[in-house]
């Protein structure tokens, strides 16, 4: 599970949730404000980043990835009464 696509995916997007929600409660100007139109940005990106690393690793964990099973050896053809023939047609 550690090396599948999804939790890596997962994983980083929590980080980066995680980092803009920081951001936001840590640096919020009027300036900020005034460009994204009265909204906290890094506030929903960080949540909706956190909301997607959420189904990420929900998909992960409800539907892992399973190996398949090992084919049965094949039989083995016994190929001596192919040499026993040859060697009685000489």
């Amino acid at each position: 599970m550690l090396f599948d696509i999804r939790t890596i995916v997962a994983g980083l997007l929590g980080c980066y949730g995680v980092t803009l929600i920081v951001t936001a409660a840590l640096h919020d100007t009027d300036a900020d404000h005034l460009r994204s139109g009265g909204w906290n940005i890094n506030q929903w990106t960080g949540l909706g980043m956190l909301a997607a690393a959420v189904v990420f690793m929900t998909w992960t964990l409800a539907r892992p990835i399973r190996t398949p099973e090992q084919a049965p050896a094949a039989p083995r053809h016994d190929r001596s009464h192919r040499r026993q023939r040859r060697r009685d047609q000489r």
